[in-house]
């Protein structure tokens, strides 16, 4: 793998990370698979968009950036199990 590509390989993790979040969280509030899967193909777009346009300008806080995205990712995480322990616990009863 280039040096080129390989900066951008954790916009590419952390960009499906968080569209699996997505799909976790929007099975758990029953939306509509159709239209969180046309939320989740713009997402991708978007992050494609800044990745490509704004690294640039990014760089300098690239720390800061993986640092925000890392932890935007644990609290959606945390906050999709916790929203999930009633469903599940209604399930051993």
């Amino acid at each position: 793998m280039s040096s080129d590509i390989k900066q951008f390989s954790i916009l590419i993790v952390f960009g499906n990370i968080e569209n699996l979040i997505l799909a976790a969280q929007g099975v758990n509030a029953h939306v509509n698979p159709l239209g969180l899967a046309c939320l989740s193909l713009i997402a991708v777009v978007c992050w494609f968009l800044i990745g490509t346009f704004g690294t640039k300008v990014a760089m300098k806080y690239a720390r800061y950036i993986n640092f925000i995205g890392g932890l935007a990712i644990f609290i959606l995480g945390v906050q999709a199990m916790v929203e999930s322990i009633p469903g599940m616990l209604a399930f051993f009863h």
